[in-house]
């Protein structure tokens, strides 16, 4: 069976994964996930959060199709939401 942060259990419906989901991911492949950092007031997360739109907004230019780019229920749509980018 695939690990929780493939599957729905381990995504948050709002876009990226919940706690349970990057546990796993976490596990999985060694990895340090952190929960988003939408809070663009707080300075220790504002170079997190604009590191990671910029990432998010050239793969979702170069990654996905011109249907899910425009999809608000994409999961890199509701990424970049949930991050306020």
């Amino acid at each position: 069976m695939s690990e929780a942060w493939q599957r729905k259990e381990g995504q948050n419906p709002k876009g990226g994964l919940n706690a349970k989901g990057r546990a796993s991911y976490n596990k999985k492949h060694g990895g340090n996930l952190k929960a988003p950092a939408p809070n663009p007031k707080n300075e220790k997360d504002t170079s997190r959060r604009k590191s990671f739109c910029a990432r998010m907004k050239g793969m979702k230019e170069k990654l996905t199709s011109s249907k899910t780019a425009k999809d608000p229920f994409s999961r890199i749509n509701k990424s970049l939401r949930a991050w306020n980018c």
